[in-house]
Parts: structure tokens; C-alpha cells; sequence
């Protein structure tokens, strides 16, 4: 192989019915080409499509041709009679994670199960230890063992800010992955966990979820850029405007998890989907709208406030209520109580984060079949809050759908 000058470029017809025909483009390109190029043959059923790449100096492009669904190679013969042969799809089959990034994933003891399944679905990403340890008055002891050994890569952290104290042990060490010569420095927080205090209703009131909005937009900016933050579902659509320049958030959906799971349900085709309230709904409906819908509402009577079904109809249909957060459950358990009333015939839940404080999931009961008033047949969460998730391992109506896959994929971008 050798590098020539700009010379014109020889590309195969888009045409069909004329497979051999070759066609001179009228820009010189840069290009790798055999000493004496030979024709090459195309074989019918075969897709050829032909893209130009334009360099950043001036006067220069590249031409990339691309066969797809190819049952016979492509052949090009030298001087000396020696053969390249190439399939694209036994490339792409041999190599499937020829171009996946390699990312280095840091994490701490609450999300080591989570990280471990990470890893496990892309091959590029190498799971990479810290030592937590506490000084004799209790603050913090963290070292990061071979810190020059990630310098130039792609470095990320699993978090979880399960409580204040596990938050002031986390953020050194994300403050100082970044400057430790990194290529590019993503932070994964599947949960923001004040999300829900972000209102200031009264003089007086903390809108703490701005308060650590601004403390993640101050992460120190690493050799390639901002830091990524990769979240699910955070709770009110307007905090993702709380983030300053100095971080990219982006915002994913555990909804995906919920639709592939309820498609391998044996009544796939009778189920409705109940939002709790007005928030849910402007959340989640576009994601779920092509299911029946039901909306809940809290009105107020007298000193109570009680859910009454604003809009759908839940008779006969396995019902799934889905919102992003559970804490104490009491929402979900007067609107599964109206869902029953009027006549569903089957009640599960969905959120994306099941916090529980207090261990309030044990309010939630498995129904075998016949009690949608008192129990629900399936509640799912994600692994999101480890913590819960070891609670509430292998005990009915709970399953856990894993944020794995979907936080594998967002390193790769």
C-alpha cells in the first residue's frame, strides 16, 4: 500500500443495471490504492452505496465506498499476482466491538453489583477499583491505586448519592478523576436524589436540588471537555436547566425496561397503563402512548385528599401504574384502591427509582390472582437505589430490571 498524490478517484455506479461501469469524479481525493489498481467486480444483489468525506484542508475529500450484503468478496489484484480478499460481514461478525470505546468505570461499594453487569455487556469496559477506607475520626481515607495508568483514557464513575454522608465520600474522588490526565470523564448518577425538593413554596424553603446541581457543575473539566452525566428520570423536567456549562447532563428513561418487559407478559394485549398524576403524565405519555391510558388525579375533599380518576377506563384490564419515584408508597396504594373499584382486573406498578425509606416496601403485597384492591401482581423497579434492591431481592410482587445495558450504552457514545 502506498500513499499517492491527489489524483481523480474511480468509484462504482450507483446503477444497477450497469455493475461494471466506472464513472471519474471530478474532485482529486487522498487515497490508499494498490500499485496498478484493477478493476473491481461487483457481483448482482448487492448494494453499493458511495459517500464523500471532506477533509479540513482545503482541495482535499475522501471517497468511501461501502458494499453491503455481500455473498461473494471483493477482489483486487497487483502486479505481483497477490490477492486481497474481504467480506464485510465477516469482518463485522469476527470484530463486533472492533470500534467500542474503552472506558475504565470506577465505583463504589453500593454500586459494585451494578458495575459488574456494566462490564459484562461490553467487552471495553474494564472495571477499576478504589480503596474506601475511614481515618480513625471517621472522614474519609480514599486512595485510586495506578492513577497514572488511566491517563489518555476514556474514565467514568458509578455513583450513588444514597445519603448525604456516602455523597461527601464520592465527590473528592470525582472531583479528582478528572484531572488526572484522562481522555474524557463521564459521571453515571442513575438516581439525583433530591430531585424531589425543588420548589421554593415559601421564604425560607431550600431548593437542595439546585443546591447539588451546582455542586456537579463545578466538576473540574478533564482533557477532553465538560463532564458527562449520565441520569434517569430525574424527577422534575425543569432541573435539567439547573446545570451549569461546565457539565453536559444527559437525561435517559428506564420507560424502555417497562415496554420490553411488558410485551413478554401472557396478557400483553390487555394492558392499560394508570399515571397517579397530572406530573407522571406529562413525564411518561409520549413514551407509553400506545398503550390505553388512564389518569389519576388528587382532588380535595374537605380536609382529605382523595385520587379520583380523571380520564380512561380501567374495567377488565391488567392496570400498570408508572411514575418515576416511590418513597413511602401512599400515592400508589389509593390509586391502585380506585383502579380496583372500577373494575381492573389486575394491578402492577412501575418506578424507575424505589427508594423506600423506612423499609416502606413491605406495604406492597404479591397477589396471587383475584385481589387487586390489597395486592399487586408485579412491581417493578430498577437497580437504580442498590440499597433497596438487596431488600427487596426474590420477594414477590418485586422484580428488578437492570439499568445495565442501558448505562453500557451510554459510555459508548
Amino acid at each position: 500500500m502506498a500513499a499517492t498524490p491527489p489524483s481523480p478517484s474511480y468509484s462504482l455506479s450507483s446503477n444497477p443495471s450497469s455493475f461494471t461501469h466506472f464513472s471519474k469524479s471530478l474532485k482529486p481525493i487522498y487515497s490508499l490504492v494498490l500499485p496498478k489498481p484493477e478493476p473491481v467486480k461487483a457481483f448482482k444483489n448487492n448494494r453499493i452505496c458511495r459517500c464523500e468525506i471532506r477533509c479540513f484542508e482545503p482541495h482535499h475529500s475522501w471517497t468511501i465506498e461501502h458494499v453491503s450484503e455481500m455473498k461473494d468478496s471483493i477482489q483486487s489484484n497487483s502486479s505481483s499476482s497477490s490477492t486481497v480478499s474481504v467480506s464485510a460481514a465477516n469482518v463485522a461478525s469476527q470484530n463486533p466491538t472492533r470500534n467500542s470505546k474503552k472506558v475504565s468505570l470506577f465505583y463504589c461499594d453500593e454500586t459494585k453489583t451494578l458495575a459488574q453487569k456494566i462490564a459484562a455487556e461490553v467487552d471495553a469496559i474494564e472495571l477499576r477499583n478504589i480503596s474506601w477506607g475511614k481515618f480513625p475520626d471517621g472522614f474519609p481515607n480514599i486512595f485510586i491505586p495506578n492513577a497514572q495508568g488511566i491517563r489518555g483514557q476514556h474514565v467514568a464513575f458509578l455513583a450513588s448519592f444514597s445519603s448525604p454522608a456516602v455523597i461527601f465520600e464520592q465527590i473528592p474522588v470525582i472531583y479528582a478523576l478528572p484531572k488526572l490526565f484522562v481522555a474524557s470523564f463521564t459521571l453515571v448518577l442513575p438516581f439525583f436524589p433530591t430531585g424531589t425538593s425543588e420548589r421554593m413554596e415559601d421564604e425560607g424553603d431550600i431548593a437542595t436540588a439546585f443546591t447539588l446541581a451546582r455542586l456537579l457543575s463545578n466538576i473540574p473539566i478533564s482533557r477532553g471537555g465538560p463532564t458527562s452525566l449520565v441520569t434517569f428520570d430525574i424527577h422534575a423536567l425543569q432541573e435539567r436547566f439547573y446545570f451549569g456549562d461546565n457539565i453536559l447532563p444527559c437525561f435517559e428513561s428506564g420507560i424502555p425496561l417497562l415496554k420490553r418487559r411488558l410485551q413478554d407478559l401472557p396478557d400483553s394485549d390487555n394492558i392499560a397503563i394508570a399515571f397517579p398524576d397530572d406530573g407522571a403524565w406529562k413525564r411518561f405519555h409520549k413514551q407509553l402512548q400506545h398503550f390505553p391510558t388512564i389518569v389519576c388525579a388528587k382532588v380535595r375533599e374537605g380536609d382529605q385528599r382523595i385520587v379520583r380518576i380523571k380520564e380512561g377506563d380501567p374495567k377488565g384490564r391488567h392496570v400498570v401504574i408508572v411514575d418515576d419515584l416511590v418513597q413511602s408508597g401512599g400515592t400508589l396504594i389509593e390509586c391502585q384502591k380506585v383502579l380496583a373499584a372500577h373494575g381492573a382486573k389486575k394491578i402492577s406498578a412501575y418506578v424507575t427509582h424505589g427508594i423506600f425509606p423506612n423499609k416502606s416496601w413491605a406495604r406492597f403485597q404479591h397477589d396471587n390472582g383475584g385481589h387487586p384492591e390489597t395486592a399487586f401482581a408485579y412491581f417493578w423497579i430498577t437497580d437504580s437505589c442498590p440499597l433497596t434492591v438487596k431488600d427487596v431481592m426474590n420477594k414477590p410482587p418485586f422484580e428488578i430490571l437492570s439499568l445495565a445495558g442501558s448505562i453500557a450504552a451510554s459510555l459508548q457514545i
